[in-house]
């Protein structure tokens, strides 16, 4: 795996602007990963809009069960797939539909970190809101670690929590420009908000390949001079 150095500021307008440039030019493949992400979010979705609201209320012990575990289980760990292909389009890389499947390489570690962060974040939410937006900012790049670097739980979430000090503020300011972006994706209806999600995980994609290259910079190639 080779990659350049991340030639912008990890800071949110330029992540935004980068990731939208680099979404156009990965835009069908990563286009295609968005409509089956959609596809597998389709079972629950769609069981809700088809069974309708009267059979949800009289059945909710036997709908949240399967749904719960399906989320968990098979939507959770295929989104941070999703952030995979998105980080390779952002750093040049060609990207695959099958780069969204990497997670089966590491599950057991995948499933854990989600529940840990999750977990942790929700604690902070119960906290008066604030904690948990702390806890998300600097939790931000545990989907990327766990992924690209095969990090286990533990070691993601501290590697993210030292990460991202000094870059909290942006990685904040990504998610509230998410809110605009989203709400003028809808504006545009089903399309909109597909491409306003994908240049959002492109933006966030982004933020880390800014952080990561500058902590860890990718080796140059050395070039060896014969002498005469």
């Amino acid at each position: 795996m080779t990659y350049t150095k991340a030639t912008f500021a990890p800071l949110a307008g330029d992540c935004y602007g980068h990731g939208w440039k680099m979404l156009w030019k990965n835009f069908l493949v990563l286009f295609l990963i968005g409509l089956i992400i959609i596809l597998f979010s389709f079972p629950i979705s769609g069981f809700t809009l088809l069974a309708g609201e009267d059979f949800l209320y009289n059945n909710v012990p036997l709908f949240i069960l399967p749904v719960f575990l399906y989320g968990l289980l098979v939507l959770a760990p295929m989104s941070w797939g999703v952030y995979y292909a998105f980080l390779k389009a952002v750093r040049g890389e060609k990207v695959e539909i099958k780069d969204m499947f990497i997670f089966t390489r590491n599950y057991g570690s995948v499933l854990f970190a989600y529940l840990l962060m999750n977990f942790i974040i929700g604690i902070g939410m119960v906290m008066l809101i604030i904690p948990g937006i702390i806890f998300a900012c600097k939790l931000a790049f545990v989907p990327f670690l766990v992924i690209d670097k095969n990090m286990n739980a533990m070691d993601a979430l501290k590697t993210s929590w030292s990460m991202t000090d000094g870059y909290a503020m942006n990685i904040f300011l990504i998610g509230v420009l998410a809110i605009f972006i989203s709400i003028g994706g809808i504006i545009v209806f089903f399309v909109g908000i597909i491409i306003a999600t994908m240049w959002i995980y492109t933006a966030i994609a982004s933020m880390y390949y800014a952080v990561d290259s500058r902590i860890n910079p990718p080796a140059e190639t050395e070039i060896i001079v014969e002498q005469p």
